[in-house]
């Protein structure tokens, strides 16, 4: 008798590996993945690793450390980086936008928590340009000093930055408030005028400028020098008519990189009297007092207004006001 041939053996279908699926992730968001998702918020509000060491105050390599975790804890490919540049992936978008509702929706918790309570709390970022002086006891130290005496339940975080990366930052709320050279006219945003900071014009010891009589020093004089270029934000009743006679060959971005370039002897500019007052009195530097001309400029505290930091940005505001 013939025996029956036996049925096939079942086959289990086999599952496509999936790279990017990992049991990291169980929905419960905990103060890890809060880190790590502000910090793919700031890489992609900045457009890039590279951008976003400023901001973050943290190295490229740890950035892409933390990047990396935030996508092996998710799951998901957040983003391309290589040689043809940042981009977010479509996963890394849509991530980003749940990142935004959520960090909100955290700012606004604080925010009803702080009225409820009248306790301030949450995390306070201030963005100054890096070439504020902080030399002595200015306003901006002593408005730091006592807004945090007063709420040791905010977290501080002062970020040096351009005048232009300051202004970015608070225009896309990155920063809760900033300190600008330039006032915003925009809506929504504050822009109030605060202290004015005189600069003087100054030589280093090597010019020949240096060792010259004043009254040799003529405006003629003054067109034969190397100068460094001047902000926008600086105003004098004659410097639109000297500047038009000055020779501009180089510029720096912040005070200290400007001081480089006059103590070097091949340039002469602006520098804040607070700033060059130690290096005149060690002999380096001379003070060029042509016709009395100084330039002045203003500082402008810079907040865009909202329900989540307006408590916080006002409470800052008004002891910044009273301190100058």
């Amino acid at each position: 008798m013939k025996r029956s041939a036996k049925p096939p053996a079942a086959v289990t279908p086999q599952r496509k590996a999936t790279p990017w699926r990992s049991s990291g992730f169980s929905g419960q968001v905990s103060e890890v993945d809060l880190r790590l998702l502000r910090v793919f918020h700031t890489v992609a509000a900045q457009g890039g690793f590279a951008a976003a060491e400023i901001a973050l105050g943290k190295s490229k390599s740890s950035i892409s450390l933390d990047i990396s975790a935030l996508e092996t804890r998710l799951g998901l490919k957040l983003c391309k980086r290589g040689r043809s540049g940042f981009s977010l992936t479509s996963e890394g978008q849509s991530v980003l936008e749940a990142t935004l509702g959520l960090l909100q929706n955290i700012q606004h918790f604080q925010q009803r928590i702080n009225q409820i309570s009248g306790i301030l709390s949450g995390t306070f970022r201030l963005y100054v340009p890096d070439n504020l002086q902080t030399h002595g006891e200015t306003p901006l130290i002593r408005a730091i000093e006592t807004f945090t005496s007063h709420h040791p339940n905010v977290f501080m975080t002062v970020h040096s930055a351009n005048t232009r990366e300051v202004e970015v930052a608070v225009t896309t709320g990155q920063a809760t408030a900033g300190i600008a050279l330039y006032p915003q006219n925009m809506p929504g945003m504050q822009g109030i005028p605060l202290v004015s900071e005189a600069l003087n014009l100054y030589c280093g010891v090597r010019n020949p400028l240096y060792s010259m009589p004043e009254d040799a020093i003529t405006l003629e004089v003054l067109a034969a020098q190397r100068m460094i270029a001047v902000s926008d934000a600086a105003t004098s009743p004659q410097w639109n008519e000297i500047r038009q006679h000055l020779s501009f060959r180089a510029a720096a971005e912040n005070v200290d990189a400007r001081a480089l370039l006059i103590l070097s002897g091949n340039f002469i500019g602006f520098l804040p009297e607070a700033f060059a007052k130690p290096l005149v009195d060690r002999g380096l530097l001379r003070h060029i007092n042509f016709n009395n001309l100084q330039l002045i400029t203003c500082c402008h505290f810079l907040a865009r207004t909202s329900p989540e930091t307006e408590l916080m940005v006002e409470t800052f505001r008004a002891l910044l006001e009273d301190s100058y």
